[in-house]
């Protein structure tokens, strides 16, 4: 979607609007700058901590660049760091190096009766057909063909 404006008209308010300050916002602001005074000196930033001026410029968005910057140091690493002597720790080895991944043996069919296959019912409901002595009219067995008929 496209913005469409007249010539030499412009859609932007770049005036700055006038702060109304009230007896109630004051009160309010004062519980909020007691916070968060509370809060800066329970985390340890008494730098960051504020007047009542500097919070009103806080909240109307004019931050004060002294307060509101952080000057990082370089990461120094100190001096009680435990540092290991030997060069090689060898590696603890069983006698079957690859226990997790051996070869899976196959599965086989231990059942008593004779798996002919296996038919699909609905969808991929898979359904085992054994070798029964009931068979049809064509030496069939008699499940299969009725699954077959089912599907359909």
């Amino acid at each position: 979607m496209t913005m469409h404006l007249e010539r030499g008209i412009s859609t932007l308010n770049t005036r700055k609007r006038k702060r109304h300050i009230t007896k109630a916002k004051m009160v309010r602001w004062e519980k909020q700058l007691h916070a968060y005074n509370k809060n800066m000196k329970r985390l340890g930033l008494k730098d960051r901590q504020k007047t009542m001026d500097q919070y009103i410029e806080y909240i109307h968005g004019y931050p004060n660049r002294k307060t509101e910057t952080v000057t990082s140091k370089p990461y120094q690493q100190p001096n009680n760091i435990h540092q290991r002597t030997t060069d090689n720790i060898p590696s603890y080895k069983l006698e079957r190096s690859f226990a997790p991944a051996i070869k899976k043996e196959p599965l086989q069919y231990t059942g008593e009766r004779k798996l002919l296959g296996v038919a699909t019912m609905h969808k991929s409901n898979m359904v085992p057909i054994f070798a029964n002595d009931e068979e049809d009219k064509n030496g069939r067995s008699k499940a299969a063909t009725e699954i077959a008929r089912m599907r359909r």
